[in-house]
């Protein structure tokens, strides 16, 4: 039964790694890959001497770690609030108005930001200056020390529902009657929490973390490409797009494979590192 997938991924994920020969040439399209000349290491060269390349990653691996770290908070931080509610209406109300924006393009969503951070009539302004908290709308997708944060709040606005729903499952495996007796005992809610709902899900999160640390340099790409300006282009560049102005859009298609192939190398360490440290810390029991 499984034989069919096996093949599928074989053929999409494992046959297009020979494309990565186009990284060690200098790669014509018209030659192909066995008649274009070999050039060795030179495009590593160039996109590790290439300032631009460090700024995109540092743009790369901020954006992704406070996407990381704020998006795991907010997502555990739902499910136990969720599983906390005892409303049935209520609750599968909430849920649902959380996990509808995951169902929206981005396209869409950029578009609903762009308009909310508007200065002309946008929402958050109006807000704001309602409270007396600004006194004139602000230019926030004009101001490069925001625009960070813009794709971080966006980033967890769009998905925090849809990651709830696996901590929720989780939370449904726990025995009621860890949770009987701690009543019993006298503890109290947070208590319940701290020392029976966040142990029973610790399992799923570490899972979790660890794949998504292998995706570490994978930032996003419509994200910043449709909230992106000139304006703030030196903080919303991330390698993706980087790769697609200096690479494919200029005909660098081995500079692009190059740029590719680093991506790759870093998920493949950051994966197999933080394994291994779970492993550690939870007396080398295999986690992946």
């Amino acid at each position: 039964m499984c034989l069919p997938f096996v093949v599928l991924v074989f053929i999409f994920n494992y046959l297009p790694l020979w494309g990565w020969l186009m990284a060690f040439q200098n790669y014509k399209p018209h030659l192909g890959v066995r008649g274009s000349e070999w050039v060795g290491l030179k495009h590593f060269k160039d996109l590790f001497s290439d300032k631009s390349f460090w700024l995109v990653l540092r743009n790369t691996l901020a954006m992704s770690s406070l996407k990381l770290v704020f998006g795991f908070l907010s997502a555990i931080i739902l499910a136990i609030l969720l599983n906390e509610l005892h409303v049935e209406w209520f609750k599968r109300t909430v849920q649902t108005i959380s996990y509808l924006p995951y169902f929206i393009s981005w396209v869409v969503a950029a578009n609903l930001v762009m308009t909310a951070l508007s200065s002309e009539g946008g929402i958050i302004n109006e807000l704001l200056m309602f409270l007396g908290i600004i006194d004139q709308p602000k230019l926030w997708l004009g101001t490069p020390r925001y625009f960070w944060w813009i794709i971080v709040f966006s980033d967890m606005w769009k998905n925090v529902g849809w990651n709830a729903i696996i901590y929720l499952s989780a939370m449904t495996s726990i025995d009621p009657e860890l949770y009987e007796a701690a009543n019993i005992d006298g503890a109290g809610r947070l208590k319940r929490i701290w020392h029976i709902t966040l142990p029973g899900i610790r399992p799923v999160f570490t899972v979790l973390l660890i794949m998504n640390l292998g995706w570490i340099l994978n930032a996003g790409f419509e994200h910043q490409l449709l909230l992106m300006n000139p304006i703030v282009r030196e903080v919303a560049e991330v390698i993706d797009i980087f790769v697609l102005r200096y690479g494919i859009n200029m005909g660098r298609y081995s500079f692009a494979t190059a740029a590719g192939i680093f991506k790759s190398l870093v998920s493949i360490i950051m994966l197999v590192t933080a394994d291994l440290i779970v492993q550690k810390l939870n007396g080398d029991e295999e986690v992946l």
